[in-house]
């Protein structure tokens, strides 16, 4: 199975997220001050979200803006393997 993009892999955990606390589309929209129809255009992978979408999305569901773009991608390297600094 192929990589997801970054909008696939967003979509996937924003739509995990919001199941997992028992938020509709709507619900999640209201609380973060965004329009139903972009909620799920973002979990459709229809549309891009801004930097400060994300973090009005985290903050909703009690989450850091990088668990939303996480792919759980184990195999990736560090920054140290990539002779990033530690």
């Amino acid at each position: 199975m192929g990589r997801l993009s970054l909008r696939g892999v967003l979509a996937k955990n924003l739509r995990r997220l919001r199941r997992a606390r028992g938020l509709s589309q709507e619900e999640l929209a209201g609380r973060a001050g965004l329009n139903r129809n972009y909620v799920g255009m973002i979990e459709r992978e229809e549309n891009a979200a801004t930097v400060d979408v994300l973090e009005r999305l985290a903050s909703v569901l009690g989450v850091r803006v990088p668990e939303l773009l996480d792919d759980g991608d184990a195999a990736a390297p560090s920054a140290q393997t990539r002779g990033g600094a530690p």
